[in-house]
């Protein structure tokens, strides 16, 4: 009765340390993508709590010059890999590299995606070329499935890791195709297709490494103002209760909430931060 006792008193009075939680120092964290708007300022925010990110995309020079960036500003030792999601020796290449200099991989973040041409996405369902669903199922699922599993067999030899998939609003409801108009702008129908797959996925992920110490969670965003067509941005703004499209540093703060300890007892879940498009 005495242990008993004092496990609970401990667990009622702990002494809880907010910035502790949120501290991402000497976590090892893998962001695919980026190289991209979005990937970018993921690796600022998280290279700010202390993490070293390492930075992969397609784009490696791009991802070279973020690196020496933020190794500059920041007491954090990022690097940068070369990779091709629709190659399973370059994520196998990732992950060996990643081990080989840090000896761990605490987080992966799955936020690279193809999302086609604006000619892509103004072309009609029907004469949408079968190459361009195709890749796009090779990089947004087939390209996170092989991450996960190279990843997994590392945070399961761990006992721990946290995989971060981003999806998307349209990985949960229709595009709203009335808000488009010609601005390029329009969602095709593969980019609906495989966010809402990467969704389930998260789902299965957690299911499947439950008491395993693997974390697996969505961060699914809106859309981001990027000097789109005006008339586009005001369609768009109009259907959020906040009145406008998201600033691109807005997610960050909930991917070091999802990469940190203040997220401990989240798995499974869709965390979706779009201003109020699904809520209505």
């Amino acid at each position: 009765m005495q242990i008993v006792y004092n496990i609970r008193y401990f667990q009622i009075n702990r002494k809880m340390d907010v910035k502790k939680l949120f501290d991402l120092h000497d976590k090892i964290v893998i962001i695919t993508g980026a190289a991209g708007n979005l990937g970018s300022q993921y690796a600022e925010g998280l290279s700010q709590m202390g993490a070293n990110v390492v930075l992969c995309d397609i784009d490696f020079k791009k991802c070279e010059k973020i690196s020496d960036n933020l190794n500059k500003r920041y007491d954090v030792e990022s690097i940068s890999l070369k990779l091709d999601l629709t190659k399973k020796s370059s994520i196998s290449n990732l992950v060996k590299k990643t081990v080989q200099k840090f000896s761990k991989i605490d987080v992966l973040i799955n936020n690279a995606a193809y999302q086609g041409t604006p000619k892509t996405r103004t072309t009609s369902f029907e004469n949408l070329d079968l190459s361009e669903w195709n890749s796009a199922i090779s990089v947004n699922l087939t390209g996170i499935f092989l991450t996960c599993q190279e990843v997994g067999k590392i945070m399961k030899k761990q006992g721990s890791g946290n995989i971060i998939n981003i999806g998307s609003t349209y990985g949960l409801v229709a595009p709203d195709q009335r808000i488009y108009g010609k601005s390029g702008q329009n969602a095709a129908s593969f980019y609906s297709a495989t966010k809402s797959a990467v969704i389930n996925l998260t789902r299965y992920l957690a299911s499947y490494w439950e008491n395993s110490g693997i974390r697996v969670n969505t961060l699914s965003p809106g859309g981001v103002k990027r000097n789109q067509d005006k008339s586009f941005i005001k369609n768009y703004s109009k259907k959020t209760m906040i009145g406008r499209m998201a600033n691109k540093d807005e997610y960050v703060g909930a991917v070091v909430f999802l990469a940190s300890d203040a997220s401990s007892y989240m798995t499974g879940s869709n965390l979706i931060i779009d201003g109020g498009w699904t809520a209505w």
